[in-house]
């Protein structure tokens, strides 16, 4: 999911991402949404969040 597409569901979600970097958007839509901000956490390659919109960009 390219920034522009991401800034438009913070946007959505109420939030004003204004110049901040594309992990901090996720992170803050993670925040938002009651879940765990664990964007680019996943050091090892693993995840057991099946159902997150941001697995596949965040596992690359």
């Amino acid at each position: 999911m390219n920034v522009k597409q991401i800034r438009e569901i913070a946007k959505a979600k109420g939030l004003s991402p204004g110049t901040m970097k594309k992990e901090n958007i996720i992170r803050a839509i993670q925040r938002a949404e009651g879940n765990f901000e664990c964007f680019g956490a996943a050091t090892s390659g693993e995840c057991d969040q099946i159902n997150c919109l941001w697995r596949t960009d965040c596992l690359k």
